[in-house]
Formats: C-alpha cells, structure tokens, sequence
C-alpha cells in the first residue's frame, strides 16, 4: 500500500485522502494540483474503488495521458480502466454507446475544424446570391460554436457580433446554422460543439442512461475547474448527482480563458450548487523562489470576488528579488533581455531556460527582431513568427512593390485580395502590364484599372488611392504613413471582411508596431525589407522542438508552463493591462493574466516598462507604468533604470545596473518529495 502521508504535504493528503461528498481544491499556481489529482486516483483505487467506476475529465490529452501513466506508476495496470479524457473525448465515448436513443449511429462521423468549416463554406457558396460580400466561413464558425457553447439562439450570437463586425444578418446567419445542422444530419456527422451539446442533451433526455450512468460513475473527478463552460460544468453535476463525489480542482486566479467561453462563476458558485462541500486548499508553492511569489501575491491581494489564497514558498529564500526594469523605448527593452539572456548564458543557464511572455503578439516585435538581428535562437509558441504572418506579408507587399516595381511575386499577392481575381488572372494582368507596375505613377494605375473585372475595379480604386499618395509620403520619409494610408483606405476593411472583430483589430495593431518598425529602421525601407527577407529565411529551422532555443509566448499560451528564467515586456498602460480589456470593463481577468505571467518564473522574474512608444509616422509619445507594476513595493523588487536609448546601445558587453544573477540551482529543490 503506498504511504501517501510520506509522498505528500499535508493539503495534498487531505484532498487526495478525502472521504466521500463534494469536494472543491482550490490549486495555486505551482502547488502540486497534477500531483493531487494523480495520488487521489492511486488512493481510490488502493481503498477497493472499481477504477472502471472513476471518471477523470480534462481538458486536453496529454494532461489526461499524464496523469494515467503516473498513477500507473502507484498502483499497476488497474488504472488502465478507470475513465480518462476530455470533455470532448468522453462525450463521444458516450455517444458511441448510447447515441442511438437520440437518434445517432454509433459510426457517426467527428469533424475536426477544417471539415467544418470545408462544409461551411460549401453551404455558403450554394446558398449566398453574393458569397465574396457574406461573412467568412472562419466567423460564421464562431458564431455558431458560440451559440452551441451558451446554449443561445445562433440569431443572438450573430446580433451581439454586429458590434464586432460590419457585414452581420443575423437571420441570414441563422439560415446558414441550420442547413449546416441539417447537412451534418445528413452526413451523420458531429463538429465538436456537438459532442458536448448531444453528449449533455443524452443525460438530460434519456432518463434511463442518466441513472445507469448516475449509478455507474461513483467518484467525478475534473481537472481545470475554472475553464469549465456551462456545458461542461452541467454535464459533470448531473453525473455526480447519485452518489455526491465530485472533486472539482482548479485556481480562480488562472481563470484567463473566459473570451472563449470559461465561466469564472462555476468555481466560484461550487460551494453554493454542492451543499456540505469541502473546500481544500493547496498554497505551498514548489515552482518559484520566495521572492517570486510575494510579487504573485501582492497582485492578487485586493482582487475581488476571488477565493482568497496565499502562496507559501516551499523552495529556500535565495537569488534576486524580481527586477523592475524601466527602459526607454521598445528597442531599449528588446536590447536589455538581449543582454540578460546572454549573461543567463554564461551563468549556465540554457536557452530554454528562458522565456518572454507577453501581453499581445505584437509586444514581441522589438523582441523578434533583435533575437532575429543576432542569431539567438528563439521559438515562437504563441502562432507564427510576426513577418510569417499573412497580413504582415500582405502589407509587405505592397511596400516592395512600392520599392520595385519589377517584382512580380509581390503583384501577384496584392491582385489576389481582389474578388475575382485569381491566380491566373493575376498572371494574365502582369503581362499584359509589361511585366511592370508602378503604382506610384497615374498612367499605371489606370492601365491596371483599365483590364479589371467588374467585381474587383471597385476595390481597386481603395488601394489605388493609397498607392496615389505613397509615392509623396516615401519622398519625405513616411513609411509609417504609407502603411497607414493603405490600411485607411482597403486593408483594415479587408481584415474586418476575413476575420472577426476582435481578430481583425489585433491584426491592425501589429500592422500599426510593423509600421513603427519601419518608420524607426536606421536603413530605410529598403533596408527594412532586406532585413526581413534575411530573417525569414531562417524560420524553418526556428521552431524545432527539440532545439534550444528561448520562447517566445503570450501568457495565455504559457499557462501550465515554467522557466526559470521569465522575462515580461510593455507593463505599460494600454499594454498590459490592455486598452481593449479596459474599456470593456475586464479588468479583473487581466490581473489573472498578469498573476499567471509572474507565477511561470522559477528562479528569476524581470519586468520591463517603456517610457516611450513609437508612432507608426516616426513620432513618439510617453506611456506610464502598467497599475500592476506600481502596485507592487518597491520593498519586493530590485529597480533599474536604463538610462540610455535604444541609440545607445551597441556591441556587447556586460550588465550594467544588476546585480550578478545567481547561478541555476545544483538540484531542483522544489521538487524534493515532502516528508510529512
């Protein structure tokens, strides 16, 4: 029998211990919550619990894969049997077996999202008089998982993203939704929205396969609590309803997902919808360095509405308190954990040891870049790297044609945001052009005018108007303004027509940041597209799993992750926190956000703050600190301040301003097993 008082800390035992009823454990970042779950499987099982008769619910694979093979480790292949996936895995387990009472075949067809939205659009085509003028495949998917996620009508969804979007009818819409679930009946098919809509709507109308499943599963198990969704949380309170034993583990304070669909308020209502529930919780922290977690827990001090937890250090006080960095600009900052990642390098760290997480993607510019400039090895885990991207590429473009006239590849790209232009369409016009096109000069822009298709001369007018000014602003040195021209008058009413609201708007400020690059570069446009052309050739070989190489990752991205080195850029206003989240009143989830961000680092934790933005025309403007970077005493972190501008730095050298970093720990003491 295993001793699970010697293996774990006394707030793990007594979760993973626990007698029956509800139970909620509330998990602190870097507290063991894997551990717990994992202990609490291997003790049901020890106390002659059926392991076919526990139900462990996750939200992806690998955690439930995780878990599996550890328990395995304690107590054999019993737990082979137990019942261990994802929401998604488990409702179509379900389905397999009793779909037939609710009118599915037990070989009924998933479609992943390609299939969806493959299927999408082939309704939209044969439906739609105008299918270039409807929404996109990609945003009538949301749409409708979003209904499917909020059990509300598909018309009310799309009626609440008029206010993203321009182009939304919502009965339109609604059309659209219901031949798709009538051809997805035809095919027998489910997307994974319906896994959990069918997989719930079989416990709540078939009363005979809700008891047989009530009376099956005695003990519900579910990892990640507070990314529930209310799908996901009714589904495992009607399980659990019979015999009462759930244990729900999760941390309030990481819930950053509610922007696609988590409901804070399950957690938090646990207590309320499981009378006589036990509340468990884990605060001794094994990731981070003391002083690590008393920046953690100032941040969520005042939050409100928030169980309240405070993380206790298990590792010894030892190392830095975290660095406030206060830099000029975001070359400044990008040039200081350049520096910083090199002395982590002769310290003994490795590169992937390290990682910058930030707020949005285009935080990562001045980053990219610089790592880009000097060969230091980097992976990108939050999407493609910034000049990978298509409307980074689609702006490109447009600059080197504005450069060289003579290049073909970059015509071809702009003609294909035309509608009704393709590939060989674009080809045919290229030559009838003379295999040139300066869009610079008048007599160009009419002649391509001139060849067009009735669908695309309207658009081509935007863009045209854009290429009529460029060639005064690139005279005078207005890169920025060029780009901007070009957004004003087609790309930004492109983006919204290809994405989403909110999706579009985030492709604009990194348009916006890629402008200000550029306004910025010591070597002019030209310059600029050369550099870019040399470091993209590099990016196959950057994202090498196996490699190492420093991440690069938004923290949402990051959650569930560490390193023992972190670095956090742009704590500045409007940044982190960002304006969106501010204007629309989220700024409680920012805070976890930021709390997420501070709890990754293990060993060393370095805020950065700008004092200066740049303006896609060149110009500049002063930012103040982030609230959550003042918030934090001055008496919980060492201060610097760079003095100098990003002009100022050059070459190498060493830190100045820091104290030496200490060097990694000889052994990992936060992962030494608790003796009880």
């Amino acid at each position: 029998m295993t001793d699970f008082a010697q293996l774990l800390n006394p707030e793990q035992f007594a979760a993973a211990t626990a007698g029956e009823g509800p139970l909620l454990v509330l998990a602190a970042a870097g507290t063991g919550k894997t551990r717990t779950l994992v202990h609490r499987v291997a003790y049901l099982i020890e106390q002659g619990e059926d392991p076919s008769r526990i139900l462990l619910l996750t939200f992806t694979n690998r955690a439930a894969r995780e878990m599996r093979e550890r328990a395995q480790k304690l107590c054999g292949d019993a737990v082979s049997a137990i019942w261990s996936g994802t929401f998604h895995s488990i409702c179509a387990r379900l389905l397999r077996r009793y779909g037939g009472k609710i009118g599915f075949q037990p070989d009924f067809q998933i479609l992943d999202e390609d299939d969806q939205k493959k299927l999408i659009g082939e309704i939209i085509k044969s439906s739609v008089p105008n299918p270039k003028e409807f929404p996109k495949k990609e945003i009538i998917a949301k749409i409708i998982s979003e209904s499917a996620n909020e059990g509300k009508r598909v018309e009310d969804i799309a009626s609440r993203w008029q206010t993203k979007t321009g182009g939304i009818d919502p009965e339109a819409i609604g059309s659209i939704a219901g031949k798709y679930r009538a051809r997805k009946l035809e095919l027998g098919a489910m997307d994974f929205d319906d896994l959990l809509v069918y997989g719930l709507k079989l416990l709540k109308t078939q009363q005979g396969v809700r008891e047989l499943l009530q009376e099956h599963f005695r003990h519900v198990l579910v990892d990640e609590y507070q990314d529930t969704n209310g799908l996901q949380a009714e589904f495992t309170d009607i399980l659990a309803e019979k015999w009462r034993n759930i244990m729900a583990v999760g941390d309030d304070f990481q819930c950053i997902y509610t922007w696609r669909g988590a409901q804070i308020e399950n957690i938090m209502d646990f207590p309320r919808r499981w009378q006589g529930c036990r509340i468990i919780k884990l605060e001794r922290n094994y990731r981070s360095v003391p002083g690590i977690l008393d920046v953690a827990n100032v941040v969520m001090k005042d939050a409100p509405g928030q169980f309240e937890k405070r993380l206790r250090a298990f590792r010894p006080k030892s190392g830095d308190k975290p660095w406030k960095c206060v830099c000029y600009d975001g070359k400044a900052q990008a040039q200081e954990i350049l520096r910083l990642v090199r002395e982590f390098l002769d310290l003994g760290y490795r590169y992937n040891d390290m990682a910058v997480l930030y707020r949005s993607h285009f935080h990562s510019i001045d980053v990219q870049m610089a790592f880009a400039r000097l060969h230091v090895p980097h992976r990108i885990t939050s999407g493609v790297g910034v000049f990978e991207q298509l409307h980074t590429k689609d702006v490109l473009a447009y600059l080197r044609l504005l450069v060289n006239p003579r290049d073909e590849l970059s015509f071809m790209r702009l003609m294909g945001m035309l509608p009704g232009v393709g590939e060989k369409s674009a080809k045919k016009y290229w030559d009838k052009l003379g295999g040139m096109f300066d869009g610079r000069r008048q007599s160009d822009r009419d002649s391509l005018a001139g060849i067009l298709g009735t669908k695309a001369k309207p658009v081509w007018e935007q863009i045209a108007s854009a290429f009529a000014r460029a060639g005064d602003h690139l005279e005078r040195g207005e890169t920025g303004k060029a780009v901007e021209d070009f957004c004003e008058y087609f790309y930004a009413n492109h983006l919204h027509r290809e994405f989403e609201g909110e999706e579009a708007d985030d492709r604009l400020d990194d348009i916006k940041e890629l402008a200000a690059q550029i306004a910025a570069s010591d070597t002019g446009l030209e310059g600029f597209l050369t550099d870019v052309a040399l470091m993209t050739n590099l990016d196959m070989r950057r994202n090498d799993p196996e490699a190492d190489r420093v991440t690069l990752s938004t923290v949402h991205q990051a959650k569930g992750m560490e390193w023992p080195v972190v670095f956090v850029p742009w704590l500045t206003e409007s940044m982190f926190p960002s304006q969106k989240a501010a204007e629309e009143g989220r700024m409680d989830e920012e805070r976890r956000l930021f709390y997420v961000a501070v709890t990754r680092a293990k060993d060393h934790l370095y805020l950065f703050s700008p004092t200066i933005r740049k303006n896609p025309d060149g110009g500049m403007y002063p930012v103040n600190p982030s609230m959550f970077a003042t918030e934090i005493p001055d008496s919980l972190v060492n201060r610097r301040r760079v003095q100098m501008s990003s002009m100022d730095y050059a070459g190498g050298g060493g830190l100045r301003g820091y104290s030496r970093p200490s060097r990694p720990p000889a052994q990992p003491l936060w992962k030494v097993t608790w003796r009880r």
